[in-house]
């Protein structure tokens, strides 16, 4: 953790961080950045640093959590802060538009942190040795991550692989998502071919040639590609493991048997401390947490969706709570990321938990999902006690291999940015959200995000809008 926070303040002084827009930064020609690539620890400094832009772009205010939770019907928003139309607009559907401000801030972050990719990846060309074909490894498989989220949540982007000068950017328009997306397959593949196993990882929470299986795996499965989707989730079969559910909450067992890509935290206001527990407590409550932000709240949906005597309700989401009064305060919350010794600054808790990425219960159910076998769903009911697809006591309503899979995947991963996601990829989004709580209709051209007005502005002979928002 010392490491990320040195790789943080020195990639301050090189100029990689802070800039406002990818568009407007500056040529890389920087000296002291260019004194700065000449050891093989020197590329893992900066790869340091690259790991460290996770902390961003899968907080508890990142695109995952809001484009993968809020805008499903498994959550809604009680944040009063900032520009509040702004986050109704992922919960309500209604007045997402070009000026949102969070999409900006989104579409920003994702290409700082490519930038800063791109740049370990440019400067270590040529280089040949096994340790810095692992760290470029290691760089694209975060480059694949970043660049699977943004074209999900907007389609065509632009496919930027190398460093750009201002006018080379300003040159760069969207590419197909067909483009795109060949270009994360090459490098997973990349990664897949030249990543040690999770076993020989080069540090707890490094990218692993598991992790790039199981990536490529969703995104095969989310091209349509079911039969090389099972081909590269068969790799990891009985690698990992089913702990108790518990065990994936508990702050003494992170790192555990069914993690395979985890982004790592460590508590207290002088580390990388994680928010999601402050953020995703009831606002404003002062019982629960020092304050609480309301984020991704949990619906009515989303609790009447476990089966009765399901632990993982339990273990995910507590049943409101009582104000210093005695008063029943009724809004229910996600717990999987509590920590109650949590040192308080602000009136934010400054968390030690981590959070899970990609994990072995992902990998089951994607199987089913590509396979049709109901055996690997099997197994992750299995190990919370209830009833195996098949059996007496299963729920009749989940009658279909597809219906079993998204209510089982519903359950397993609340609140872990997987939802919204999910059902674009299965076709499901646009019917279960009407049928839901939000009653929201939508059609396809509404399941992408605007691009910013801002970046079309700069370039608007090149860049397009998207069609809901033209």
């Amino acid at each position: 953790m010392n490491k990320i926070l040195t790789a943080i303040v020195l990639f301050a002084f090189l100029g990689l961080a802070g800039c406002d827009d990818f568009l407007d930064r500056a040529p890389i020609s920087n000296a002291n950045e260019n004194s700065f690539y000449h050891t093989e620890a020197d590329f893992e400094t900066a790869l340091t640093a690259a790991y460290s832009t996770l902390h961003t772009l899968y907080g508890p205010e990142s695109l995952p959590s809001f484009f993968g939770e809020l805008m499903s019907d498994n959550a809604y928003s009680d944040n009063t802060a900032g520009t509040v139309k702004d986050f109704e607009a992922f919960e309500t559907h209604v007045g997402m538009d070009p000026n949102n401000s969070l999409v900006l801030g989104y579409w920003n972050d994702y290409y700082e942190s490519i930038y800063i990719i791109n740049n370990i990846l440019s400067k270590s060309e040529g280089l040949e040795s096994q340790r810095i074909k692992e760290l470029r490894a290691e760089a694209r498989f975060l480059r694949a991550l970043y660049y699977f989220d943004m074209t999900r949540a907007w389609g065509d982007v632009p496919l930027v692989l190398t460093p750009l000068s201002i006018s080379e950017a300003l040159a760069q328009g969207r590419m197909p998502q067909s483009e795109v997306y060949q270009a994360i397959i090459d490098d997973l593949n990349f990664c897949v071919d030249n990543l040690p196993d999770k076993a020989n990882e080069r540090f707890v929470g490094a990218a692993t040639s598991d992790a790039a299986n199981v990536l490529l795996g969703k995104v095969y499965l989310t091209i349509g590609d079911k039969e090389h989707a099972a081909e590269v989730l068969l790799r990891e079969y009985g690698k990992f493991s089913l702990p108790p559910y518990a065990d994936l909450w508990d702050l003494t067992k992170k790192n555990g048997a069914e993690s395979i890509f985890e982004i790592q935290y460590k508590g207290g206001k002088s580390n990388p401390y994680s928010s999601y527990w402050a953020m995703f407590t009831p606002i404003d409550n002062r019982i629960v947490t020092a304050w609480g932000a309301g984020m991704n709240q949990v619906s009515d949906d989303l609790w009447n969706a476990y089966e009765k005597g399901d632990p993982r309700r339990d273990l995910s989401i507590q049943d409101g709570y009582y104000t210093a009064s005695g008063e029943k305060v009724n809004k229910r919350f996600c717990i999987k990321w509590k920590d109650e010794n949590a040192e308080v600054e602000d009136l934010r808790e400054r968390a030690d938990n981590n959070f899970i990425v990609l994990r072995y219960a992902d990998v089951l159910l994607m199987l089913t999902e590509a396979t049709g076998d109901i055996s690997y769903l099997n197994e992750v009911r299995d190990r919370v006690g209830l009833p195996l697809y098949g059996e007496k006591g299963y729920p009749s309503q989940y009658n279909t291999v597809a219906l079993a899979c998204e209510h089982e995947r519903q359950v397993e991963f609340a609140l872990e940015f997987h939802r919204w996601f999910d059902l674009i990829r299965t076709g499901r989004a646009i019917t279960v959200l009407k049928n839901s709580w939000k009653n929201v209709t939508l059609t396809e051209e509404q399941l992408l995000l605007p691009i910013p007005l801002d970046v079309i502005t700069q370039n608007p002979n090149v860049i397009t809008q998207n069609e809901a928002y033209k």
